[in-house]
């Protein structure tokens, strides 16, 4: 299945809501359409390249951005128990990490991507039925977190947007550094 299938579908699947819900699933959709769309046309190992200085490759950062939308799914239902402590990672938790930003051996595109998919679809139903968007939890210990922070599922919702419009803009970097292709032009 293509990106643009794949846009097509969740498009086609989204659940009917209206009001801000809605306005965080059309959000949602359009960044996650920019980072899929950085794909298409590709082959496995195509996907698996880096174009830049960067460790990063298109593969890998869709890997990552399923990863990361999947873990703030679990902390919207969960808190900070469906979170590791950053703080405590230890050198097979930092490399697990780093293979979550390469395409490993065995990966393909189609499965990236599928993956993502799935995960888009969880999220998308989280925002249609999680009962009320200001529920707050404490963020779990990071070294990049304020102790005793709190974010409510509206603030999870932003900082999932706004890690897939990150990396969407890495992703069409590394795409036109790869064949010149570009996702906006």
């Amino acid at each position: 299945m293509t990106a643009d299938e794949l846009t097509t579908r969740d498009v086609d699947e989204a659940p009917a809501v209206g009001g801000e819900r809605a306005q965080w699933l059309a959000a949602l959709a359009k960044h996650r359409h920019f980072l899929r769309f950085t794909t298409r046309d590709l082959t496995d190992e195509q996907a698996g390249l880096r174009t830049t200085v960067s460790e990063l490759c298109l593969g890998g950062l869709i890997k990552h951005v399923a990863e990361v939308e999947r873990v703030w799914g679990d902390f919207i239902l969960g808190g900070p128990a469906a979170m590791p402590d950053y703080t405590a990672m230890t050198e097979a938790d930092r490399a697990r990490r780093a293979d979550s930003f390469r395409m490993l051996p065995g990966e393909t595109l189609a499965g990236v991507l599928d993956n993502y998919a799935e995960v888009a679809r969880r999220t998308d139903e989280l925002v249609t039925t999680v009962p009320d968007l200001d529920t707050t939890w404490p963020l779990p210990k990071a070294p990049w977190t304020e102790p005793g922070a709190q974010w409510s599922v509206r603030q999870v919702l932003m900082h999932i947007i706004s890690e897939t419009a990150q990396h969407s803009g890495h992703a069409d970097i590394i795409r036109e550094s790869l064949d010149g292709a570009k996702s906006m032009s």
